[in-house]
């Protein structure tokens, strides 16, 4: 590939997105998650990943574009795995490509345009702008903090079942 910054372009209920390809660890056809009671709908649920619950967020919930998909529709959906910790799953409609992207290519959104300044960039891929995504900000403060709280539940149920 040539030079610039690598993104994987993702849809999520027909708005073109971007995730930095350095902010992803796998991508995987999505499995069967477990969701408890209660949980907001843009929890989608958790993942077993080898004994961690990985909580996954369905995006297209979350940035108020769609209803929760049905389980016929969830079936040809994707999960992005982030790098870093606290672990977390991105559930999008569907991974399109992965693309190089000039400099020249890209321009900075004010952190004040979005919501908690998850969108940070416009993307300009021949005719059409896709929404960069800034995958530490995707979460206000407080989501985060319930999100950790539910997983550790999530992770303590695991544990009771464990040999």
């Amino acid at each position: 590939m040539t030079a610039g910054t690598a993104y994987l372009l993702v849809d999520v209920a027909g708005t073109a997105c971007a995730l930095p390809q350095r902010s992803v660890r796998e991508i995987l056809p999505l499995p069967r998650l477990w969701r408890p009671p209660g949980a907001p709908a843009a929890l989608a649920g958790f993942l077993n990943l080898a004994g961690t619950a990985l909580p996954v967020l369905d995006l297209a919930v979350l940035f108020g574009l769609g209803r929760p998909a049905t389980a016929r529709q969830a079936l040809y959906r994707h999960l992005v795995l982030l790098q870093g910790e606290p672990p977390l799953a991105l559930l999008v409609d569907r991974v399109a490509d992965l693309v190089r992207v000039e400099p020249g290519q890209v321009r900075a959104v004010a952190d004040a345009a979005t919501l908690n300044g998850c969108v940070a960039a416009e993307i300009r891929l021949a005719e059409r702008l896709v929404h960069g995504l800034a995958v530490d900000r995707i979460l206000l403060a407080e989501e985060q903090a319930r999100l950790a709280a539910q997983t550790r539940d999530a992770q303590a149920r695991l544990a009771e079942w464990a040999a």
